[in-house]
């Protein structure tokens, strides 16, 4: 399987410039009185002082918030209006939350600010990946204003090793057969009361699908023949692969072998619920997003939940990339499930494939689901070397990974 890196992903922005980007659903739209007026134009329109705030925010928004922070490309619709909701929320807090008497221009944001509401979120024992995620989009923010150096590291914000380090490794095993659940009933049971969110958990579990790209996928359309992959013969798995980029992050393109008689079954029974040959995994009648809605209500409704069962439907995932790591190791298991060290060739290789057919551009991503290499001695995560794999991770991901 491969994942196709476009030659625009590694472009890198000029820190502290900015480009128009094109307004989207998830933002606010532009005004097409000022659609070919520069940025610094349109904001010298509203005086800081005597601008609402507010407004003044949606009009950043609108112009900047299509835009990847650091690489000349555009952002998902997802981080669009994760960034948008995050940034509205945080001037409202900083007056119910922090204090603040008069709500500040966004171009007058202050240290003042951005420490008062760290002090906010310590309080809240907010998880340390989502306060990297609060600091990226703030980040983001301040490169719009061409202030690419306003916001700092977290422990200049008085923050703790253990209140900001991310946890790259999987500390536990998230996968289905971990909490003993009996994988086929439950799957089944949710067949026989919703077809296309039983179809889509099939997948899951059969390719290590994400929830969205499980709804989104064309059943019917997306097997492709080895030839059309774009693979060295080197790393032919099978004869036929499923080509998956609807719904994967970032529109990453990859394709994952169709080499099992359970894959092969997962997709016959996909086929079948699917109406039509360019249908897609939902349900026909409802767009996207109420297709997602309703797998996270069938999701509910069978306690495929951490706090019911102690699952969800991205531990499927888990269990496939899990599986995966023990095809191309003879059937170790990884360090998650308490597998030893191995030799470091092989270790690589079989992360290398885990990360690939995960849809990852990283091979370090692999210990999500597998965990730390035995033979490994990690150092603390800190900001800078965060920074240096790759400056936007936090801004791009949720606070999980997916």
């Amino acid at each position: 399987m491969s994942t196709a890196n476009s030659t625009a992903s590694t472009r890198r922005r000029v820190q502290g410039t900015a480009g128009l980007g094109r307004a989207a659903p998830l933002q606010p739209t532009r005004d097409q009185a000022q659609a070919n007026l520069p940025p610094a134009a349109i904001l010298a329109r509203y005086k800081p002082g005597k601008a609402d705030p507010m407004k003044v925010l949606e009009v950043l928004l609108g112009l900047f918030n299509s835009l990847h922070t650091s690489l000349d490309k555009t952002v998902s619709h997802k981080t669009r209006q994760e960034r948008a909701d995050f940034l509205r929320r945080f001037f409202r807090d900083l007056k119910s939350k922090a204090g603040f008497k008069t709500l500040p221009d966004p171009r007058n944001l202050g240290e003042r600010h951005i420490r008062a509401m760290v002090k906010i979120w310590q309080a809240e024992k907010l998880a340390p990946a989502t306060i990297q995620t609060y600091l990226s989009f703030l980040r983001g923010l301040a490169m719009w204003l061409g202030k690419p150096g306003f916001i700092h590291k977290p422990a200049d914000y008085g923050l703790s090793t253990e209140e900001y380090q991310r946890h790259e490794y999987a500390q536990r095993d998230k996968s289905w057969s971990a909490q003993c659940v009996d994988i086929d009933a439950v799957i089944e049971q949710v067949c026989a009361y919703d077809r296309y969110v039983g179809a889509s958990l099939r997948l899951i579990q059969a390719f290590g699908l994400r929830r969205k790209e499980s709804v989104m996928i064309r059943p019917h359309r997306c097997v492709v023949p080895f030839e059309a992959t774009g693979l060295s013969p080197d790393e032919r798995r099978a004869d036929h692969y499923v080509r998956i980029k609807e719904g994967s992050k970032g529109g990453r393109l990859r394709f994952v072998a169709l080499d099992s008689a359970a894959c092969m079954a997962a997709l016959d029974y996909a086929r079948a619920v699917a109406e039509g040959e360019d249908a897609h995994l939902g349900y026909p009648r409802h767009d996207l997003k109420r297709n997602l809605r309703r797998f996270d209500y069938v999701m509910e409704k069978f306690g495929i939940t951490s706090s019911e069962r102690g699952i969800t439907a991205h531990g499927l995932r888990h269990e496939a990339l899990i599986r995966r790591f023990g095809d191309e190791t003879g059937g170790e298991a990884p360090p998650v499930r308490g597998g030893g060290p191995l030799p470091p060739d092989l270790d690589h290789a079989a992360r290398q494939a885990v990360a690939e057919m995960a849809g990852h551009g990283r091979i370090r991503a692999s210990g999500a689901y597998l965990g730390a290499s035995p033979s490994r001695h990690t150092p603390a995560t800190t900001d800078e070397g965060l920074a240096a794999a790759s400056p936007h991770d936090a801004t791009n991901a949720p606070p999980n990974t997916a």
